[in-house]
């Protein structure tokens, strides 16, 4: 029988590995292929024997066996696996910063790919956390971290069992909720995001559910001129994410 089941305890490829490093997050072991000693795996290693983490030189042929990106650069590492945080925790570290909530809400999004350069935006945009649910949406997995080069660690997930019941919730708290779709009131520029926000960005091909629309306060979208009437998921998210930056900095 095949175990289809996704791990969310390994870490792969050079970058992401030094990026992990960085945050103090439990290593449990370093595989290493045996021969790759020069380069970033060189300053790896040194940093690994540093700390006391256990460096093991593996066959590659056992980092390909179980590679979930199919890129794991000669090294990949066991961490203890991602933790979660709550909604709570989130507005918590919007307020300790002394600024308005900005949240990131996913509605089922499934290419982890997408998942990792939507977090890596969000980091670069300050967003103070991302809400996914708990069925039906892509964890953070090994694809989803080395996407995200590494900002999975500099962001706050949050798993909820109903995205819908989540949103009302982060109403009562004063926030307002947007959606992103092609079919939106407005576009994003034209849009005032200067309170506390949500933005919701639905899964690829299939958009936001009609429910989680419903819910929304605006539902904003891009201008587009092109004869491709949509956008991937990240690259659409990463537009109005910037929208919201920058109308925050000015």
């Amino acid at each position: 029988m095949v175990n289809n089941k996704i791990r969310e305890d390994l870490i792969e490829g050079r970058n992401a590995i030094k990026e992990i490093l960085k945050t103090g997050r439990t290593i449990e072991y370093i595989m290493i292929s045996k021969g790759q000693k020069s380069g970033s795996i060189n300053d790896i290693i040194k940093f690994a024997k540093k700390n006391k983490i256990v460096i093991k030189e593996v066959d590659k042929r056992k980092l390909d066996q179980i590679s979930e990106t199919g890129s794991h650069q000669g090294i990949i590492a066991v961490v203890t696996p991602y933790k979660y945080c709550e909604v709570s925790d989130i507005l918590a570290y919007a307020e300790e910063k002394g600024e308005k909530p900005f949240i990131i809400i996913l509605d089922e999004l499934e290419d982890p790919h997408n998942f990792g350069s939507i977090i890596r935006t969000a980091e670069v945009c300050g967003v103070h956390g991302i809400i996914i649910p708990k069925r039906r949406n892509v964890g953070v997995t090994p694809t989803v971290y080395k996407s995200s080069a590494g900002a999975v660690e500099h962001v706050k997930i949050a798993k909820v069992t109903n995205i819908n019941n989540t949103i009302e919730e982060l109403k009562t708290n004063g926030i307002w909720v947007y959606g992103a779709d092609m079919y939106g009131e407005d576009y994003c520029f034209n849009t005032d995001f200067s309170s506390a926000v949500a933005l919701v960005i639905g899964s690829e091909g299939r958009g936001m559910s009609r429910l989680t629309k419903e819910k929304c306060d605006v539902l904003v979208k891009i201008p587009m001129t092109g004869k491709i009437n949509s956008l991937n998921a990240s690259v659409a998210g990463g537009i109005i994410m910037y929208e919201i930056l920058k109308q925050r900095i000015k």
